[in-house]
């Protein structure tokens, strides 16, 4: 599989000055660029997304226009309450009075897929078509744990907890979704400093929005979500960030647009044009001029209701962690598009680590045939068709980003993931 390489036209540009080109490209069509390709199958469908910035692409693909510009003129993007409303209202498709898609975790394409948390473990088989975004998530802790020294490494955290727990105390910990992303970045984080968030903390589960009420009212000890609510506690004075997790997996992969896999293999073209416009708008947010208009439209009410303060500061990598730490970490920075889009390609060996992970956390089972079930769910293909019909050329890259380094030394090899998941120490397997 191949991953776009810039043209010396296009990618000389700036990314917005290849969404301005393409803009006037299909202007100057009648009926503009989808006259002169196949018929859409349909001018809509409905995609979800949860208030965490990372949905940007999707709103700003909706408020600027692009959608529309593509032939998509009957979008709509309803915001979920929860992750396990994502869940529930996919299953239910439009068509039921659910989505069609949208803004989830990357590894419930292969959760729904495999049947692990939908209702009465019924497959609902999915497609990852893109990545939204990498990195800029956080895990924060309750600022009475101001003096423990607890950042990056958290071992600092293993004698309090043990303490705490003879003491016959829940150490409640959240995350968003079981196997989800976040879950996994306070795994790792956790295990990294030799705790097992299994047995030695109480997980439980939050939906994003309620993260900072709940620790305000000591709810919980510590948690790992998006942003802007990381910032929010910092801005309310309630905990500070321990670390992003851009820290713990520099260039991580984190959302995607994924969809269910009967609405795409009925609607081939409309599901092109999705793309090329959620693409268009990755480019635009890209773009350091245009940061701030991208916080003040998710700011607004019918979109995240919060203030344009908790938003606009971490995704320039501006971070104010709290406690007494601010520091300005552009390598921190949410990056939705990256060079030649390589964080919008949805890179098969990134899909290998979060099922391995789900294996070593006994989400998934430990004899699952991962390959297989990356071949079945991410649909790279359809990327390299919307960059081509966007006026991109495609190059040969592979599927793989090849290995990946973690904060504590860690390599995660996606030729050799049982090597990766046999020598972790700690882990859950089923």
């Amino acid at each position: 599989m191949s991953l776009i390489t810039p043209t010396r036209r296009s990618f000389l540009k700036s990314a917005a000055s290849v969404a301005a080109t393409a803009a006037a490209a299909r202007l100057a069509l009648p009926g503009g660029a989808w006259a002169a390709t196949p018929a859409l199958e349909t001018t809509g469908a409905t995609l979800g997304y949860i208030a965490l910035t990372d949905s940007a692409p999707l709103i700003i693909a909706q408020e600027k226009g692009f959608f529309a510009a593509h032939g998509m003129t009957d979008m709509r993007i309803e915001k979920q309450a929860s992750w396990g409303a994502t869940r529930d209202n996919m299953a239910l498709g439009s068509s039921g009075g659910g989505i069609d898609g949208g803004h989830i975790l990357r590894p419930k394409v292969h959760l729904y897929s495999t049947g692990t948390v939908t209702q009465n473990n019924q497959p609902l088989p999915m497609y990852n078509l893109l990545s939204l975004n990498e990195q800029c998530q956080g895990i924060s802790v309750t600022q009475a744990y101001a003096d423990s020294g607890v950042g990056l490494d958290s071992a600092t955290l293993k004698e309090i907890w043990a303490a705490r727990r003879a003491a016959g105390q829940e150490i409640p910990v959240a995350m968003t979704f079981p196997g989800g992303t976040h879950d996994l970045w306070m795994r790792y984080w956790l295990a990294a400093g030799g705790i097992d968030p299994t047995t030695e903390c109480d997980l439980i589960v939050v939906p994003p929005p309620q993260m900072v009420a709940n620790m305000k009212v000591g709810n919980m000890e510590a948690f790992c979500v998006g942003e802007p609510w990381n910032e929010q506690l910092v801005n309310q004075g309630i905990g500070f960030t321990a670390c992003t997790t851009g820290e713990i997996w520099s260039n991580h992969p984190e959302k995607i647009l994924g969809m269910r896999a009967d609405w795409v293999d009925a609607n081939p073209n409309a599901t092109r044009a999705i793309l090329m416009a959620v693409m268009e708008a990755q480019m635009w947010c890209e773009e350091a001029a245009n940061k701030d208009e991208m916080a003040q439209i998710l700011s607004k009410r019918q979109w995240y209701n919060v203030p344009v303060a908790d938003i606009a500061a971490r995704i320039k990598g501006e971070i104010n962690y709290g406690n007494g730490r601010e520091e300005s970490r552009p390598d921190l920075a949410m990056r939705f598009w990256g060079e030649n889009g390589s964080a919008s390609f949805p890179w098969k060996s990134l899909d290998t680590w979060f099922i391995t992970e789900n294996k070593r956390w006994g989400y998934l089972p430990g004899d699952l045939d991962t390959a297989a079930l990356v071949d079945q769910t991410n649909r790279s293909d359809l990327w390299i068709e919307a960059a081509a019909a966007l006026g991109l050329e495609t190059g040969d890259k592979g599927d793989s980003r090849g290995p990946e380094t973690f904060f504590d030394g860690t390599t995660f090899d996606p030729a050799d993931a049982e090597g990766y998941l046999a020598a972790q120490t700690i882990k859950a397997m089923a």
